[in-house]
């Protein structure tokens, strides 16, 4: 290990210290009961609920994924899906957080997503519960596995160790950290998480720009480049037969790996199609509902129900707007930096050119160790980190306590004590990281669209259940299981099955899976028996805000 990369671990082990250290700091207060594990007392201030929030949910992607995509195909992709996480964003603290705030506490003070709408129909078998507890233990183990594959990336890529065994040093790290700080530690942590973050996005896309040439060279030399500055349109990677990669099928890649890679020039210089590939509106629209995701997030819609009063949330909103907005809008600008840096000086990246969709999430790391001090590297890099520790302690805990709050107290054990509801979480964290570990560990997989299959799943099983149940007094019980199990099961089968017609069936499986989700809750609503009179009074005591 050379001078370099060993100053770059000693920031990293300064930083992951700290994330430690916090743990030891709330291990006391969050053990001292299952609620203050699961959902911190609901103590948290508008300043850590809304960064924690933010930063849980936008993980390694924000650093890796994102830019890794604009460096890849240029802006469309990357900015059209920026815009609509943003709306998303906004529109949730808006309209959803308050009334969730308020409506998890009058229904029998629900500490987790399957709690509160089992509570919010009344249910004496709990099927909502148990649904929705196995529906986040399945999406939550993909989310996870994303994050460990982003700690396997950085990792290898800094130290040039194997890929697998960074996965595994990455996994053990999270699990040892969420099992003894849980909630509060996870938000305090995240808070610091998300400054570091931000930091390490504004200081790479800055010392980029630089060394690109300007701002004016970087927009120059990228628009040199058909369809990567447009917003309908797509640049067009070629590899080294002169074939669109976009139109190399899987079958071919795996009889010839040589497929996957772009040509190169005799300089160096990555090629491209001589022309855009179309980007329609059907596409845009595509990319735009990554935003409906955001209602059926449950590590985002903890926080909400998590603040210690209702009307910090307005303060809250208004910073975690200012957050994504400038932390997405950097994200795809770095991926942009990137490119025109690939194209102009290539040989001032360390590890030369990124040549595959897959390696191409790297272009944050690379940026980093190529022009920045390695000590300053060390922590930039410990952005990564931090993005993906904030968003793999979430779904881990979440996806623990659908298991040992919902499955085993709720359902198998209902005088289970805390004691043993806690063991149960701590022993369901140890097997959702062990298959999470297993998913991560092909090195080609690319984060961005392992994270969009998990955003549909949210997205379309809670989010369209979400509204309805805050906002639409006749949703019924059988509303809410049909609303659930459809949602789901629409965003399988178009993954799987629908997406590969191609053509307009070829747009993000969330769109029709929440629109799917929204018309089976209507309609077997409407169908049904509308709620009890007890159901329908605490509805408008709520909408009231009583």
């Amino acid at each position: 290990m050379d001078s370099n990369t060993l100053q770059v671990l000693i920031a990293m082990v300064i930083y992951m210290a700290a994330v430690i250290v916090i743990g030891f700091v709330f291990a006391k207060k969050a053990n001292a009961n299952s609620e203050n594990y699961f959902l911190g007392g609901r103590s948290l201030g508008p300043w850590v609920t809304a960064m924690s929030a933010e930063a849980s949910d936008m993980s390694g992607w924000l650093l890796m994924g994102l830019p890794g995509v604009a460096y890849w195909c240029g802006v469309a992709d990357a900015a059209w899906t920026a815009i609509g996480l943003a709306v998303g964003t906004y529109f949730n603290w808006l309209i959803v957080s308050k009334r969730l705030r308020r409506y998890s506490i009058k229904a029998g003070n629900a500490i987790t997503l399957p709690d509160f709408f089992s509570n919010r129909f009344k249910e004496k078998k709990k099927v909502i519960m148990t649904l929705a507890a196995l529906f986040i233990l399945i999406f939550f183990t993909v989310y996870a596995a994303s994050c460990f594959v982003t700690c396997g990336k950085l990792f290898s890529t800094l130290f040039g160790a194997s890929y697998q065994s960074m996965v595994v040093v990455g996994a053990i790290f999270v699990l040892l950290y969420t099992i003894l700080g849980g909630f509060l530690a996870e938000s305090a942590s995240d808070f610091m998480q998300s400054i570091v973050m931000i930091v390490a996005l504004v200081s790479v896309v800055a010392i980029g720009v630089v060394n690109a040439g300007g701002f004016a060279a970087v927009i120059d030399n990228a628009g040199s480049i058909p369809g990567f500055l447009d917003f309908f349109g797509l640049a067009d990677p070629v590899n080294a037969n002169g074939q669109a990669i976009a139109d190399v099928t899987a079958k071919a890649l795996e009889a010839d790996s040589s497929l996957a890679i772009q040509a190169v020039s005799e300089n160096g210089v990555a090629i491209f199609g001589a022309k855009a590939r179309p980007y329609g509106i059907l596409t845009v629209f595509s990319m735009l509902a990554w935003g409906l995701g955001y209602f059926g997030m449950p590590q985002v819609l903890l926080r909400f129900m998590a603040i210690r009063e209702e009307g910090e949330l307005k303060r809250s909103r208004r910073i975690a707007m200012i957050w994504v907005i400038i932390s997405l809008a950097v994200a795809v600008f770095i991926g942009i930096v990137g490119r025109v840096i690939a194209m102009t000086n290539p040989e001032a990246l360390e590890g030369g050119l990124l040549l595959t969709n897959s390696d191409a999430e790297n272009i944050f790391i690379q940026l980093s160790t190529s022009f920045l001090p390695p000590i300053i590297a060390g922590f930039v890099m410990a952005g990564i980190l931090a993005a993906t520790i904030s968003s793999s302690d979430s779904y881990l805990l979440i996806a623990a306590s659908a298991v040992a709050k919902n499955i085993y107290q709720g359902v198998a054990k209902k005088n289970a004590s805390d004691k043993s509801v806690m063991t149960v979480s701590r022993i369901t964290l140890l097997v959702i990281a062990l298959i999470a570990m297993f998913l991560a560990f092909d090195e080609n997989s690319v984060i961005f669209q392992i994270v969009s299959f998990a955003w549909a799943g949210f997205g379309a099983t809670f989010g369209p259940l979400m509204l309805f149940s805050l906002f639409w007094k006749r949703t019924t019980r059988a509303g809410a299981i049909a609303g659930m199990v459809g949602g789901a099961g629409m965003v399988f089968l178009w993954k799987l099955v629908i997406s590969t017609l191609g053509g307009v069936f070829a747009i993000y499986e969330l769109l029709p899976a929440f629109i799917f989700s929204s018309i089976c809750i209507v309609v077997i609503s409407l169908l049904t028996k509308k709620p009890s009179e007890e159901i329908e009074e605490e509805f408008e005591a709520v909408k009231l805000g009583k």
